[in-house]
Formats: structure tokens, C-alpha cells, sequence
């Protein structure tokens, strides 16, 4: 059987790169004898698969991931919203498909909605980290970092009670059970809302709850904080995306809170739209007509001003659920200097809102740290990768089937098969309420790769964990009994509250010292933006590297934040910015485990050469470009081309690998201005790809190879 390393075509700038850089991947593999196998994740082909329209990739993908035999190259996809759900529905009824619409059959598609992907996949925990020619980069040509001032007023508001933090219980399964899910009424009645669960022994069970009437009284308060700071922007971070069930909920009701008075207002007028808070400012400006812009427009400037995601393009931190991603916009407002646009396009200080405030004492304390330091200087600071705790659903919070949105008074019971109750919570119409599960086997294996990672850089690797968490306490207890196990001498590992953590790690930082950040799943997300921004200027350009726990691997690309905009600007303007750097550094460990899997040295060569090539590629300034007429990710694709068929020609290890790529190391380098001139062609008009959930292959290959002369040679190869 040859080897063979399984490509991911998903969504949206990653899935036209693809177009870009698979036709190039599988030449240059083909040469060495691995194939490439390739799996459609997209959101269209994840709808068509649940509709039994089409292969189910994903599943295909998660028996593999098992196997022990995976080698997978996964790009970023779309954890998706109701609202993206529908309008890929949509797009492809309009194609022919023929399928029931998101809102005549909703459970026909929860398998689709949210983060749905990554937690089938991820069958290991995550090695994430800047590689080294990406960091010297970053240090020789450092990005714009916005002037911090002592004075700023941008600061975080969150929950004191009511929220996830404050409810959550904890417990650790001794023995295997089945547990139910229940909410007892008042009258005594029970409704199953998760009838029967099946947990392994030493598996932590979580639950938690939102209060509706303290979220409420919160996002009031927010707001007359807001109303009462002169010159201030308010701003909703959330993560409607991967917390699917939960966090775009909360995003309609701080609209619905917010916008109170305007949407009374409005109440005749959007009777029979359809338009609920959850959908949006966008949806809203829509749904009032005409003149819907403008008066939205009024709405997000009238005190307090909202804080903008696009100024130019009127896009407000409200305009839809899917706009205002936290991991992506707090490091972004820190980065900024500690601002956020209002509707005038002027940079102000910021209220930045996180209701559930597990986590958002890290952004406090960075925000204090520049405030007190100034901003960091990507020339000189520190490096920090991370190592997540994500293998088989781990902690996936808000995002699944046992999230629910409580429809009546009572008590939501977990209890197990022998009628122990488990966890018990007071609720009321409104509150969310979650569960989470995370397994002992993860939590092991996760420990032993902090532990590899610490002892191979000689950094220090710390647990951000807090014993005063009911999750982290239980959570605690296997991380000690693990430790215990290992001989630590000359290792450096701390277990540090967040805040702690977080202010060890900047200081260190700060000083060019470099530090693991060994985290949980949620926080994992967190940090590998926020660190990676401040470093790098962009989270696109780490290596996420997953060990499989049944062996194999997977090698996650860039993170896909910036994905629907860039995309956008390729449909007006026919430039696509998207960096397909991940991609790149990703394929060389993927070819690596080849090499070491089936004692292939070509494949071992064609790493090196790859590594060499990325290194020349970041050197050359060949990435792509905001502006039309520069280079775009076409041009990358080119350039990566041509550099790593002359490093495999340059190499001696294998004399017959080198003469099978010369003729393409010339023919790239001397027709450089041709090739360069056609694939620039396209650009500055518009392009039509013939869908944006489901590109038509035709149109979408015209587009993204525009070169004749480029595919010919690649084809020839």
C-alpha cells in the first residue's frame, strides 16, 4: 500500500488556496511515490453528507484518525452558524441539491453546526508553536504594534456571579456508568434532556450554568458603564461559533438589551421578517428596508458607541454572531494599542465585554501589563507555544448536544445508574445550562506532552489551572498523580492560577525568555491567537502538530479568522491575501512521518527541501499582499514551487531526485516573469467562482491557476 497523506478541502480562503497548492503537493509527491488522498470538510460537503447527498468525509476522517495509520493535513474550516447553515442551503438548493431547509428540520443538521470538524478529529492533544524561521522573521521584520498609554481607559467587564465560572460543578467518575440528564419541575415531573450518557471510569463530568437574570442585570450594567465613559467604545466579545448552543444566545440578548428602546420601536416594521436579536445588527438593518442601514448606522452611534469590526464597511462587533470571534478580536484591540474603531472609523478606547468570566482575567492582566510596560516589541519578545488539552472532546464547552437553553423552572439532576445525583442546579426560564465531559486517557497523554516539550526545549511549561475551579481542582488531582509518575530532575513545570500564569508569562516574555503554556481546550484557542498576534502579527502563521493517541498524526494549518474576509476581497477584486504558509509548514512533518512510517528517505528529502524552501519563500518577501497588483496567494503558490524543486535539485542525498526536478527548477526560474505576468492577470476585476459554499471546480480552477504556462509544468512534472 503506498503512503499516503490525506488533504482537507474546506471552506472559503483556505479552500481556494487549495486550488492553489494541491495540484503542486501531489506532483511533487507523486515523484517519491505517496499519494495524496484527498477529504471534502467543507461546510457544503458536511450539509450534503447529513442529507445523504454525498460522502461522509468527515466520519471517514474520524475512523482514520483512530486507526493508528493517519497522516492528515487539516485546514482551517467553518465552525458554522444557524445563519451560515441556511445560506449554504440555499446556495446549493439554487444549485439543484434538493435539500430540506435549516428551519422545516434544525436537528437534521446539529451534527453540522458549530465546531463540528475539529472534535471528530482530534483523536490527540496539540503541540502549537511558532517555527523557527517563522519567528526569526518575525524578529528581523517586526509588524506594527499600536503606542499603550498609562492613562487608557480600555479595560475588561465580566460576571461576578450567575455565570459559568461561579456555578460550575465538578465531578470525577470512579467507575463506568450512565448517567442521565434531567430537568425536575416544580411539580415534581421530570424531562429527560439527555436520557442516557454513557461515561468512562476517571472521565470528569462538569456542569454549569448561566443565570439569565444575572446575565441581564450584567449586560445593563455594561451598558451604563459604557453610556457614563466619555469617548469609549462598547464592544461583545464572545465565541458563537465554537460555543455554538450558548454564546449566540447571549450575543441576541445583549443586542436585545442594548438596543432595547430602537427595537420597541421598530416592533410593527419587523413584524413578519423573521428577524430575531440573534441574527444580527446586519440582519436587522435588512430586515427595516431601505433605510435600514442608516437607522442601524444611528443606532450603534448614539451613546455608547459600538465598537466596529470593519468602519469602512459600516461592520460593527454586533453585525453578526459570527464577527466578532474573542480569540481573534481582544488580541487584536491589545495589539492596536488597546483601541477599537467606532462608527466614525476613529481609533477609541474600548469596553471590552465578556460576560462568563472563566477566562477573561488573562485579558485583564495583559491589558495592565501594557498599560504599566507599553506594548511589546515583537523584535525582542519571547516566544510562546502551547500545549492543549483537546484530544477526544475534551472540555467542549457550549458547543454540543448536552448544552440546553431552559424553557421552565426547576432543577437540572445529573444522576448515575445507581440514582446518585451527580451535579444539581437551581434553574429558571432562560438560563443556559451545559455539560462537558473530559476523559482520563487525554489528560494523561497531555501531561507526558508537556513534559516532552519541556524536557526538548529546556523552557519552562506551565499549567495554567486553578485549584479554586471546581473543573481545575478535579482536573488537578490527574495532573499530580501523572507528574508523580515521571522523573522530573533538570524539567521545569509550575502549576500557576491564570492571572499568575499569565503575568509569569509576559514578564518573561518581555525579557526574550521563551515559556510552554500548557492549557485546557477553550484556552488553548485563546491563547494560540493571542500570543501568536503579538509575536508574529498573526496566529496564520503557527504550526499546530497533533500526536495521535492511537499513533499517526495530524498537522492542523493556520487558524481561519480572516478566512471570509480575504475571500470577500477575492470575489471584488480578484486577490486572494490568503497565506498558505501553514499549509506549507505543515506538509513537513507530515512528510516526515512518511519517511520515519515507511522507511522512505525520499520522502525524508522532499521535508528538508520543503523547510528550506519556506525559509527562502519568508526571506524573498514573496507572501501575499494587501493591495491589488501585489502578490497574492498564486504568486506564493509559484514561488513555493520554484524554490523547492531548486532545493531538491541543489540537494546530493539523492542524485535521481534532483535530475527529476531540474527541469523544472529551470523552466520555473527562467519563465519567472511570464508565469508571474499571467497569474497577476485577473486582478483588480471581479470573479465569479460559482458559489461561495460550493465553488463550481471549473470556475474555481480558472481563477486561482490563471498561468497556462505554470499548470502545463506542473502537470509535466
Amino acid at each position: 500500500m503506498a503512503p499516503t497523506i490525506t488533504w482537507t478541502l474546506t471552506d472559503e480562503s483556505p479552500r481556494l488556496a487549495t486550488a492553489v497548492l494541491l495540484p503542486i503537493v501531489t506532483a511533487f509527491l507523486g515523484k517519491v511515490g505517496i499519494e495524496v488522498d484527498v477529504a471534502d470538510l467543507s461546510l457544503a460537503g458536511r450539509v450534503l453528507a447529513a442529507n445523504d447527498h454525498g460522502p461522509d468525509d468527515l466520519a471517514r476522517l474520524g475512523t482514520l484518525a483512530r486507526s493508528g495509520q493517519a497522516n492528515i493535513v487539516k485546514l482551517p474550516n467553518i465552525s458554522a452558524s444557524a445563519g451560515q447553515i441556511e445560506a449554504c442551503i440555499a446556495e446549493l438548493n439554487a444549485q439543484g441539491a434538493g435539500l430540506p431547509t435549516y428551519q422545516d428540520d434544525p436537528s437534521r443538521y446539529d451534527a453540522v453546526k458549530g465546531s463540528a470538524v475539529n472534535p471528530v478529529l482530534r483523536e490527540g492533544n496539540s503541540d502549537r508553536r511558532a517555527p523557527g524561521c517563522v519567528k526569526t522573521q518575525a524578529q528581523t521584520h517586526p509588524h506594527w504594534m499600536g503606542e499603550w498609554h498609562p492613562s487608557s481607559a480600555t479595560r475588561v467587564l465580566t460576571m461576578a456571579n450567575g455565570d459559568f465560572r461561579h456555578t460550575e460543578q465538578s465531578v470525577t467518575i470512579r467507575e463506568a456508568t450512565t448517567v442521565s440528564i434531567m430537568l425536575r419541575q416544580a411539580d415534581g415531573t421530570e424531562q429527560a434532556l439527555y436520557p442516557s450518557l454513557a461515561l468512562q471510569a476517571g472521565e470528569i463530568l462538569d456542569a454549569a450554568v448561566m443565570q439569565a437574570e444575572a446575565l441581564a442585570d450584567f449586560l445593563v450594567h455594561a451598558h451604563r458603564t459604557a453610556q457614563e465613559s466619555p469617548n469609549i467604545t462598547l464592544g461583545a466579545h464572545l465565541k458563537a461559533t465554537m460555543m455554538k448552543v450558548t454564546d449566540p444566545v447571549i450575543f441576541g440578548r445583549t443586542i436585545a438589551t442594548w438596543f432595547a428602546p430602537q427595537i420597541a420601536a421598530y416592533a410593527d416594521q419587523l413584524t413578519g421578517t423573521g428577524w430575531t436579536p440573534e441574527q444580527g445588527l446586519g440582519a436587522l438593518a435588512s430586515a427595516l428596508g431601505d433605510d435600514g442601514p442608516e437607522r442601524v448606522a444611528a443606532m450603534i452611534t448614539e451613546p455608547p458607541m459600538i465598537a466596529m469590526t470593519d468602519a469602512n464597511s459600516g461592520v460593527s462587533t454586533l453585525h453578526a454572531p459570527n464577527t466578532t470571534i474573542i480569540d481573534a478580536s481582544m488580541p487584536a484591540m491589545i495589539r492596536a494599542g488597546g483601541q477599537m474603531a467606532g462608527p466614525d472609523g476613529v481609533l477609541y478606547d474600548t469596553l471590552a465585554v465578556i460576560p462568563d468570566s472563566t477566562y477573561a482575567e488573562v485579558y485583564q492582566v495583559v491589558i495592565d501589563d501594557c498599560k504599566a510596560n507599553g506594548a511589546f516589541d515583537p523584535a525582542t519578545m519571547g516566544t510562546v507555544p502551547n500545549v492543549g488539552l483537546m484530544a477526544q472532546k475534551a472540555e467542549e464547552y457550549g458547543s454540543h448536544d448536552k448544552t440546553f437553553v431552559i424553557d421552565t423552572a426547576g432543577e437540572v439532576i445529573i444522576r448515575d445508574d445507581h440514582g446518585t445525583v451527580l451535579t444539581r442546579h437551581a434553574v429558571s426560564p432562560g438560563d443556559l445550562w451545559r455539560a462537558c465531559q473530559t476523559k482520563a486517557a487525554p489528560i494523561r497523554d497531555w501531561v507526558r506532552l508537556a513534559i516532552c516539550r519541556a524536557t526538548i526545549t529546556g523552557w519552562p511549561a506551565v499549567f495554567w489551572l486553578d485549584a479554586a475551579r471546581a473543573h481545575d481542582a478535579e482536573l488537578l488531582k490527574v495532573v499530580a498523580d501523572e507528574l508523580d509518575r515521571h522523573n522530573l530532575d533538570g524539567v521545569d513545570i509550575r502549576i500557576l492560577p491564570l492571572a499568575q500564569a499569565t503575568a509569569f508569562t509576559l514578564e518573561r516574555a518581555r525579557r526574550g525568555e521563551h515559556t510552554i503554556s500548557v492549557t485546557g481546550n477553550v484556552l488553548r484557542d485563546y491563547l494560540t491567537d493571542l500570543f501568536p498576534i503579538l509575536e508574529l502579527g498573526t496566529s496564520a502563521r503557527m504550526l499546530s502538530i497533533v500526536p495521535l493517541m492511537a499513533g499517526g498524526g495530524l498537522y492542523e494549518t493556520g487558524a481561519g479568522g480572516t478566512a471570509p474576509l480575504l475571500m470577500n476581497q477575492l470575489l471584488a477584486e480578484n486577490h486572494l491575501q490568503w497565506d498558505s504558509l501553514g499549509e506549507y509548514m505543515a506538509l513537513v512533518p507530515a512528510l516526515e512521518q512518511v519517511a520515519s512510517d515507511h522507511g522512505l528517505p525520499e520522502a525524508q528529502t522532499l521535508a528538508t527541501t520543503l523547510d528550506q524552501a519556506i525559509l527562502g519563500y519568508l526571506q524573498g518577501d514573496h507572501t501575499p499582499q494587501t493591495h491589488v497588483g501585489g502578490n497574492d496567494t498564486r504568486t506564493a503558490g509559484y514561488w513555493i514551487a520554484r524554490l523547492w524543486a531548486q532545493a531538491i535539485t541543489d540537494q546530493e542525498d539523492h542524485p535521481a531526485l534532483a535530475e527529476a526536478f531540474l527541469p523544472l527548477a529551470q523552466a520555473l526560474t527562467q519563465g519567472e516573469s511570464a508565469i508571474l505576468a499571467e497569474l497577476q492577470a485577473p486582478q483588480g476585476s471581479q470573479a465569479d467562482l460559482g458559489g461561495y459554499y460550493r465553488p463550481d471546480p471549473q470556475r474555481l480552477a480558472a481563477v486561482m491557476c490563471p498561468s497556462a504556462r505554470f499548470n502545463d509544468l506542473i502537470d509535466q512534472l
